[in-house]
């Protein structure tokens, strides 16, 4: 089963990879941790995505006021654990999880262009495309 633990002194050194070839596409695990910290007032939550009792990924979402929604900012799946649906499951949980907060109605991300298998996965959401900003596609979904 799917489900999404905190990050916290005890898990915080998990270790999870992509591939050389999609490093360019997703943040570090360090660098994520980094965002969470750097967003930490306003609401960031950094989980590790596990599968039963094996950690596969990792994901960060904060609040922000400056877009009037959530920022799902980073999903990481492990390179060896990835084309089993834990990124979909993830990001169902994730999705959950702000509508049940409720202090906004909308969810902003961005992808790096040529990131095939995250543009479909976002669209399959319902996340539609609102601008671009240099090699960063930025989508949208109405909560």
């Amino acid at each position: 089963m799917i489900h999404l633990v905190d990050i916290d002194e005890r898990n915080w050194r998990t270790p999870l990879h992509v591939s050389k070839e999609q490093a360019h596409f997703v943040a570090s695990p360090s660098t994520i941790l980094a965002r969470a910290y750097a967003f930490r007032n306003q609401r960031s939550r950094a989980f590790l995505i596990y599968c039963d009792e094996t950690p596969v990924g990792m994901v960060l979402y904060h609040d922000s006021e400056d877009w009037g929604g959530y920022i799902f900012s980073e999903l990481l799946i492990d390179e060896k654990h990835q084309r089993k649906g834990f990124g979909r499951k993830a990001t169902q949980l994730v999705l959950d999880a702000l509508r049940k907060d409720g202090n906004y109605l909308k969810v902003c991300l961005c992808y790096v262009e040529g990131n095939e298998a995250a543009k479909k996965l976002y669209e399959s959401f319902g996340f539609v495309e609102t601008n671009r900003d240099g090699n960063e596609i930025i989508m949208e979904l109405e909560l």
